[in-house]
């Protein structure tokens, strides 16, 4: 694949990772392409104003993330689906640490890629669905340095009042993130289990950790 290419990929997938920086609560009846398109302006935006998370500080993203991100994805469903077969076997403990590990998993893979998202545009496609669809596909284009990038969303409709739309899985480059990780989780639970999955995890983000802070550093 084209190294510029693939870094473009990164840098899209790293504006999705911090989409719903410094959002609002909308309407739960916001279309889904309509919602995609604010948090998109509102995410780029945001990585051209706020110096920390230009600099992949990971302490400030990790604070986006639980007070802005989190409430509008369906983690628990993201995570779900890269454990695959094995989260129905996990504990409720285990289920937790796996969400938790997961999630500073991708928070710390992407940081240090912010220094790099900036001067991003970006554009929404015609949205293809059903007015009754509860599940749909939201597929933006990315440009900034090199070749557009398609970047896709999954989005489904929450029932309950004020639910609204919530992302649980994303397309860069042609690769959905949740398979790809199903892929590595699949081979970690096979030969380690559930404990065992959960203990690469931690150590995977631990070298993720002295790795953004040795670059931080220099």
């Amino acid at each position: 694949m084209n190294r510029r290419f693939l870094n473009q990929g990164l840098l899209a997938l790293v504006a999705s990772v911090s989409l719903l920086v410094s959002v609002p609560v909308q309407a739960a009846d916001e279309a889904p392409d309509a919602l995609i398109n604010r948090l998109t302006k509102d995410a780029l935006d945001t990585i051209q104003a706020d110096k920390a998370v230009q600099a992949g500080d990971v302490s400030r993203i990790i604070e986006v993330v639980d007070e802005k991100i989190m409430p509008h994805l369906n983690f628990q469903r993201m995570t779900a689906s890269a454990v695959g077969p094995g989260w129905r076997q996990a504990t409720p403990e285990q289920r937790k640490r796996l969400e938790a590990e997961f999630k500073t998993l991708l928070v710390r893979t992407y940081a240090g890629a912010m220094s790099q998202a900036k001067n991003l545009s970006f554009s929404v496609k015609p949205l293809r669905a059903a007015p009754d669809d509860k599940e749909v596909i939201v597929r933006t284009l990315i440009t900034g340095r090199g070749d557009p990038v398609q970047l896709d969303y999954r989005l489904e409709k929450t029932p309950g009042v004020g639910a609204g739309w919530k992302i649980y899985n994303l397309n860069v480059l042609g690769v959905w993130l949740v398979e790809t990780y199903r892929s590595q989780f699949a081979q970690e639970i096979s030969a380690k289990g559930i404990d065992g999955l959960i203990a690469t995890l931690t150590e995977r983000n631990k070298a993720n950790a002295t790795a953004n802070a040795k670059s931080a550093k220099g």
